[in-house]
């Protein structure tokens, strides 16, 4: 569905709520339904406390990735991140440079909140393959830590939709961590990928 058809559904909604109301201008119930509609769409359409989280990522970074064979990185490869508002108060992203394993990368995610899921929710494309992925959670109960599940298709292998699990840990208003964590390998030394950022 495009954008003008979406706009269209809505502006039909919101007419014909004001006609009911209208209609039933002495109604007490029908303007009590047409107070919880429009309670309604602003819960889910208005940025709330949520996307205020997602202010931590904005700004320039330096990136730190390293890769792991087992429990073992690999030397860090430096790069660089920045992240804005694609959308203000809703919508984020963040467009990276730097090398993965020695060849240039470029990668571009877009990230919020949605309010109907209850979810954080990601998307990203990367400059090495032709894959689109998403993600979507939650932060845990102390609110330092995001952690989305999205799967991925492993064309080296021949695996599609495998599981991975996405980790940030917000150290500092100038530091977090992305971890990547292929669920299949089993409990333990599941990362495969840590990014360092530094605020500069």
């Amino acid at each position: 569905m495009n954008l003008s058809k979406c706009l269209g559904t809505l502006c039909l909604v919101v007419t014909f709520g004001l006609g009911a109301a209208q209609e039933g201008n002495d109604s007490d119930e029908a303007s009590r339904a047409m107070a919880e509609m429009m309670d309604r769409m602003a819960r889910y359409t208005q940025p709330g406390t949520q996307h205020e989280v997602l202010e931590r990522f904005l700004g320039t970074w330096k990136t730190e990735t390293r890769f792991f064979m087992g429990a073992e990185p690999s030397a860090a490869e430096v790069g660089e991140a920045v992240t804005r508002w694609q959308i203000d108060g809703r919508w984020l992203i963040t467009e990276t440079t730097g090398r993965m394993m020695g060849r240039p990368l470029e990668t571009c995610s877009l990230m919020g909140y949605d309010n109907f899921k209850q979810s954080f929710v990601a998307t990203s494309v990367t400059s090495m393959d032709t894959a689109m992925n998403r993600s979507e959670g939650d932060l845990d109960p102390g609110g330092d830590v995001l952690l989305l599940y999205g799967t991925i298709d492993e064309y080296l292998t021949g695996e599609h939709d495998k599981m991975v699990k996405t980790v940030y840990r917000f150290l500092s208003e100038d530091e977090y961590v992305m971890e990547v964590h292929d669920l299949p390998i089993g409990e333990k030394n599941t990362k495969v990928v840590e990014i360092t950022y530094t605020r500069k």
